[in-house]
């Protein structure tokens, strides 16, 4: 059987990956406790992924309540080394109307209440953010959008707030002030996790909705994003199965050594369970 390569996280309204063939479902167990659900593999042109459904099938997860590191931590000892996010973001632009799809290449985080390193209890190690997205992974997944007639804007921010609410208008304002494009409660912890697991990472962001600054349209609701849900759901799907049938094997982006010389701790001064912890992720620097 091939090695899984791909990873893929579907966000909300995306629970399964209907293209998949030779399916089979693994429990995996992490140093960080049990993952979002069972992996998803099966098969997707020709190539071997992992599907992964971020709120659990039947969304059953609130973002704050995710556990962020032992989904990107599953996704490594599954052996992925890309992974494509769709999620589910409110637009923060008159022009990225609902069902738009964007890749955005920057962060802002807001939120306060959540893991977002696996590093600590005795090894420190800071991995560069400046380009939290991988460039070559969302240049394939904006060449196979204009490959199969998806249109898709690449580039912009993402505003991550903690939730699970709504926001304000008067945040909503504000944030509109900082120039954001986007706004969602996930991405980040996974950007900057898979950045420390040396993962390629790109979102997928599904508008759904205007958020609460735009006066013309009614607040966003939970029924009024589930609106949009099911034709966000079908996009992506069509968009993440043609980024993989053009994803190439070999790949040459720094993602994959990201932790090169981001470990600061003297290795001789690594407590051993925490070696033994992370060793997936960084047991060929911790022997030099």
């Amino acid at each position: 059987m091939a090695e899984i390569e791909i990873g893929i996280l579907g966000g909300s309204g995306l629970y399964a990956m209907e293209a998949l063939r030779d399916i089979e479902e693994r429990a995996v167990s992490t140093p960080f406790g049990d993952p979002s659900d069972r992996y998803v593999i099966g098969t997707l042109h020709g190539r071997r992924v992992a599907f992964l459904a971020r709120h659990g099938r039947g969304h059953r997860h609130l973002p704050s309540e995710l556990n962020f590191r032992a989904n990107i931590y599953g996704f490594k000892t599954l052996g992925v080394n890309r992974i494509l996010s769709a999620s589910a973001v409110g637009s923060m632009k008159v022009e990225l109307k609902p069902l738009q799809i964007v890749l955005p290449g920057q962060f802002i985080d807001r939120t306060y209440a959540r893991k977002s390193t696996f590093f600590g209890d005795g090894l420190a190690a800071h991995v560069s953010m400046a380009d939290p997205i991988c460039g070559q992974l969302a240049g394939l997944v904006e060449k196979a959008a204009q490959r199969i007639g998806q249109p898709v804007k690449r580039g912009g921010v993402y505003l991550c707030i903690e939730g699970p609410q709504f926001s304000t208008r008067g945040e909503s304002l504000l944030y509109r002030q900082w120039g954001v494009d986007v706004i969602g409660m996930t991405n980040v912890q996974e950007a900057k996790l898979a950045r420390e697991a040396e993962i390629c990472y790109c979102t997928v962001a599904l508008v759904t909705d205007y958020d609460c600054w735009h006066e013309e349209e009614e607040p966003v609701t939970a029924d009024r994003v589930l609106a949009c849900l099911k034709q966000n759901a079908l996009n992506a799907q069509k968009l993440v199965a043609a980024a993989v049938a053009e994803m190439p094997a070999a790949y040459s982006c720094a993602c994959h050594r990201a932790l090169e010389f981001a470990i600061l701790t003297d290795r001789a001064a690594v407590p051993a369970e925490t070696k033994r912890r992370l060793g997936l992720l960084v047991g060929k620097y911790l022997e030099r």
